[in-house]
């Protein structure tokens, strides 16, 4: 899929330029930018190669994620893929998010799981995906399941239509070392590239019967043992935080780390 067939600008048209092979979008002292898809979805696979900037790029964030903020300000569902910038010599932060129903109780509850990667993902374009079904939402890179986030309820579980963005940002005073490092203009643009776009699935305006795609070739849908050994291996080597191992953390409304 080419950008333009799945997508639109949805800030900062200065700050991106469009070709036949994707998108790239930059942030300086004056703006970042972000995209959209053109139309919602209840499920899907949804992906794009990234290549993001070396360097120093504290404080900034690119993400490419699932939202509903538009239709909900204020008690959205968003699934995230953001990469966590970074100083000179460390390595970038991949950083999975689910929020259900945004802060509609008074609290914002993320379920932060983040990575470091097996390999530089400014040297070269790297897959990132995510699947989204009514039963459970899996993030890929490079076709690796890396992890897996269940349905256990529908309180805890995003299943309101949502877009597909992408976007560059500044984010200094969380995204690296939770702030302690902001972003540098000194060291602007910071760039983001976006290619070999995938979504698929069923939209928002899909017909019932519409059948939501799966990573499994079982009729449970359940991964299978080189998925999940590879997903082992990820979580085991590459895992850097997990909020359900965060005894800071109240898990009171965040039933999937019960067990």
């Amino acid at each position: 899929m080419s950008f333009y067939q799945g997508y639109r600008n949805l800030w900062g048209p200065a700050h991106q330029t469009v070709d036949n092979n994707g998108i790239t979008i930059w942030l300086d002292r004056t703006s970042g930018s972000g995209f959209k898809s053109v139309k919602p979805f209840r499920s899907g696979y949804f992906g794009a190669s990234v290549k993001l900037q070396p360097g120093y790029t504290a404080g900034v964030i690119t993400a490419f994620y699932l939202s509903n903020n538009e239709a909900h300000p204020g008690f959205h569902d968003e699934v995230d893929i953001e990469f966590l910038g970074t100083t000179f010599g460390k390595p970038y932060t991949l950083q999975t998010n689910v929020y259900v129903r945004g802060s509609g109780d008074g609290r914002i509850i993320g379920r932060e799981i983040k990575f470091h990667l097996w390999f530089d993902p400014t040297q070269d374009f790297h897959h990132y995906a995510i699947l989204w079904t009514p039963k459970e939402i899996i993030f890929f890179v490079d076709d690796v399941p890396i992890r897996r986030y269940p349905r256990k309820s529908a309180t805890t579980f995003p299943l309101r239509p949502m877009w597909v963005y992408g976007s560059i940002w500044d984010a200094s005073s969380w995204a690296t070392e939770d702030g302690k490092y902001k972003a540098d203009y000194r060291y602007q643009p910071f760039v983001g590239k976006f290619t070999n776009f995938k979504a698929s699935g069923c939209s928002a305006y899909a017909p019932a019967r519409c059948r939501p795609i799966s990573a499994s070739p079982y009729r449970s849908g359940r991964l299978t043992g080189q998925q999940t050994r590879a997903m082992r291996w990820v979580q085991t080597h590459y895992m850097v935080y997990n909020y359900c191992r965060d005894y800071k953390r109240d898990h009171s409304l965040t039933p999937e780390c019960w067990t």
